[in-house]
C-alpha cells in the first residue's frame, strides 16, 4: 500500500513539473507534418507523426543539437518528405552543417525518414544491434555501427550515444549532451501519465534496471526527452522506472 501511495505522489509531482516546463516551450518551426520545439539556444525537439493501427496518429520525438555551425540529429522524422523539411531548416534557416544522424532503435519512428540524410551525404550511426534488426525491412539502414558507446564532436561539444541495456527494444540507446545536461531517451523513456505503449519488441523484465543505469550514469541531468510526449526532467526517468518495476 505504501508503494501505491508513493507512486501516486510521484505521479502528481511529475505532472506539475512537466506542466511548468511545457508552458515555457518555444515553437521554432510548425507545419502539419513537422514541429520543432526550442528547449534552449542549441537544443530542439523535432516532432513528426506516425499512423499506427493500435494507437492511431502518434506524435514522435527526435532531437536536434546545434553548436558553432555544426549539427547532429537524433532519430529521423517518420517520412522522407518530412526529413527533407527538417534538413532544410537545419542547413538553410539555421545555417548549420549537419555532421551526423544517430538512430535510437530500429522502429520506423526512429529511421523512417533516413534516406534523405543519405542522399545528402550525411553520416548515419546506430547500435550494431539496430542495424541488424533494421536490415530485413529493405529500407534505408544506418551505415556505421557501434557496440557500446559512440562519441561525436559537434562544434567542440561532445555528444555521447550509449547502449545501457534493453527496454522498449533490445537495441535502444540513449544520447547525452553534457553541455546541455540533456538526455534523449527515446521510447525507453515515458512521458508523464503515459501507458506502457507498444511492447511487441520490449524486454519488460530489464526495462526498470536499464532506466536505473541511465540515472546512475548521468546524475547531473536537467532535461529528459522521451520518445513520445512532453519533455521533462529526471522525474520522467523515475516515473518510467516505477512503471516497469517488477511488482
Amino acid at each position: 500500500m505504501r508503494h501505491g501511495k508513493h507512486f501516486l505522489l510521484l505521479t502528481c509531482t511529475m505532472f506539475m513539473t512537466m506542466l511548468c516546463r511545457s508552458q515555457k516551450q518555444t515553437i521554432a518551426y510548425n507545419s502539419d507534418s513537422l514541429k520543432i520545439i526550442a528547449l534552449s539556444e542549441n537544443s530542439f525537439v523535432h516532432v513528426s507523426y506516425l499512423q499506427t493501427e493500435d494507437f492511431g496518429k502518434v506524435a514522435c520525438n527526435g532531437y536536434i543539437y546545434l553548436k558553432n555551425g555544426k549539427a547532429v540529429v537524433v532519430d529521423t522524422p517518420t517520412e522522407d518528405a518530412v526529413s527533407e523539411a527538417l534538413l532544410a531548416w537545419v542547413t538553410k534557416e539555421k545555417r548549420h552543417m549537419l555532421r551526423a544522424v544517430v538512430i535510437n532503435h530500429f522502429h520506423n519512428d526512429c529511421l523512417g525518414g533516413l534516406q534523405p540524410f543519405h542522399d545528402a551525404g550525411i553520416a548515419s550511426y546506430a547500435n550494431i544491434r539496430t542495424i541488424a534488426l533494421a536490415a530485413p525491412s529493405g529500407s534505408a539502414v544506418p551505415l556505421h555501427g557501434f557496440s557500446d558507446v559512440l562519441w561525436l564532436n559537434i562544434g567542440g561539444s561532445m555528444v555521447e550515444n550509449r547502449f545501457l541495456g534493453a527496454a522498449h527494444t533490445s537495441d535502444n540507446i540513449c544520447t547525452y549532451v553534457s553541455d546541455e545536461t540533456l538526455l534523449f531517451g527515446g521510447c525507453m523513456v515515458k512521458s508523464m501519465n503515459a501507458t506502457k505503449g507498444f511492447l511487441g519488441d520490449a524486454d519488460t523484465d530489464a526495462w526498470s534496471e536499464t532506466i536505473a543505469k541511465i540515472q546512475h550514469t548521468y546524475p547531473d541531468l536537467k532535461t529528459v526527452i522521451p520518445g513520445h510526449g512532453e519533455s521533462g526532467g529526471t522525474e520522467l526517468l523515475q516515473y518510467t522506472e516505477q512503471l516497469f518495476l517488477k511488482k
